[in-house]
């Protein structure tokens, strides 16, 4: 059954063989689209009376202006304006490197180390005609000294949370987004099948983590942005144990890995069992499928995303499971966005009203977890069209055949 199924029999060295690197085609975010935010941000902002935000280094920072910049210690990023040109702001030695990495081009505003950047960021605004009562988004990613010191030393401006412009922008996602993240896909689908294939008795989640970090280099990413392998009763907790197990016959095993293709993620977990699925694992399983498909056709554009949650429960509790998130059952929500960061807005989750639109991307992932026994995941991600969800991969075949092998 191993062989047919796609699950054991082959070698590392055989399995990495099958792959090939599927990237070489692909071109990543332009100029153009970039433009194409900020002019979006600057006018969500007129319209709902926000003078400024701030873009704090890391991903905002990246998705507006392409200047790859990690956050750290020291205050990097950028003020957009709701008019006019964006501007920079970064310790006075960074200029050579922020210029280098820079795509929108925008004036740097400089501070020495004995100098307070905060103040700078206030007199920024002033030179941009930007002066009390105005209103100021500070990026939500920002860490708290950040705001703080600004708040310490500015005088009759309302800050608040910039989430309103980034999250309006970023979780819809353009077609050059969902390529880059339909790619991503694609390829972390096909590193869990050569995964499957080299499983064998007495092998680690360890040398299964590695082989599947050489995998996606492989397929041509920069190997796995994460990776989660789990055997046996260890599968019933949803992100993980710290010790690595050994593979029996009759284990659940759950596989959950992405990777980044220019700067989008993918996000994949698989769960099937190593030898025969007892009854309990299939009656688990099947139910598992069953409320992923619940989810997925509850997502219609203009329906609350928490309409696709509570479909994914009804259909569980139609199982014998849960209610809500008792055990045994699903502990966490149902599905989160993904784009640039591999948890982002929106979230399928109870209390969330916001109605599903185009552009929208989501994981549905609605974990079965039976503590001390094991648990199921499947996980594959949709995106909102026009006409509806569509899937980026086909999901699970059945708990035999989990890629469709025989199908």
């Amino acid at each position: 059954m191993f062989n047919t199924s796609g699950i054991g029999g082959k070698t590392p060295e055989q399995a990495l063989a099958t792959l090939s690197d599927m990237t070489t085609d692909l071109q990543p975010i332009g100029i153009q689209e970039f433009h194409a935010r900020i002019a979006k941000a600057q006018a969500y902002m007129q319209a709902n009376g926000i003078d400024a935000i701030y873009l704090n280094a890391g991903t905002n920072l990246m998705y507006f202006t392409g200047l790859r910049w990690y956050a750290s210690e020291r205050m990097v990023g950028a003020i957009l304006p709701a008019k006019g040109e964006l501007e920079f702001i970064a310790p006075h030695f960074e200029i050579g490197s922020l210029n280098d990495f820079m795509q929108i081009p925008g004036k740097i505003n400089p501070w020495h180390e004995h100098e307070s950047p905060y103040a700078l960021f206030l007199q920024v605004l002033e030179k941009m005609g930007i002066q009390a009562p105005a209103t100021i988004g500070i990026d939500e990613s920002a860490q708290f000294f950040i705001f703080d010191g600004i708040n310490q030393l500015q005088q009759g401006l309302s800050l608040i949370n910039a989430k309103a412009v980034t999250a309006h922008c970023r979780m819809h996602k353009s077609p050059a987004e969902i390529a880059l993240m339909q790619r991503a896909m694609d390829m972390t689908l096909e590193v869990h099948k050569a995964a499957a294939s080299i499983l064998r008795e007495g092998i680690s989640t360890t040398e299964v983590e590695q082989f599947i970090h050489q995998a996606h280099k492989q397929v041509g990413a920069p190997g796995s942005y994460f990776c989660i392998v789990l055997f046996g009763v260890a599968t019933s907790f949803p992100h993980g144990v710290k010790h690595a197990q050994h593979l029996k016959q009759g284990d659940m095993v759950l596989i959950d890995t992405g990777c980044k293709v220019h700067d989008y993620l993918s996000d994949i977990t698989r769960t099937y069992v190593f030898g025969e699925a007892s009854a309990r694992q299939r009656e688990l399983w099947n139910a598992e499928q069953q409320a992923q498909t619940a989810a997925f056709n509850a997502a219609k554009l203009g329906v609350a995303c928490e309409e696709v949650d509570k479909a994914a429960r009804q259909a569980l509790a139609q199982s014998g499971l849960g209610p809500d998130y008792q055990l045994p059952g699903l502990p966490h929500r149902t599905g989160h966005g993904i784009g640039m960061d591999i948890h982002e807005w929106p979230y399928l989750v109870g209390g969330n009203t916001l109605p599903l639109a185009p552009g929208m991307c989501f994981s549905n992932e609605p974990m079965i977890v039976a503590p001390n026994e094991f648990g199921v995941r499947l996980e594959d991600h949709f995106y909102m069209t026009e006409q509806g969800p569509r899937w980026f991969t086909k999901p699970s075949h059945s708990i035999d055949d989990p890629f469709g092998l025989n199908a």
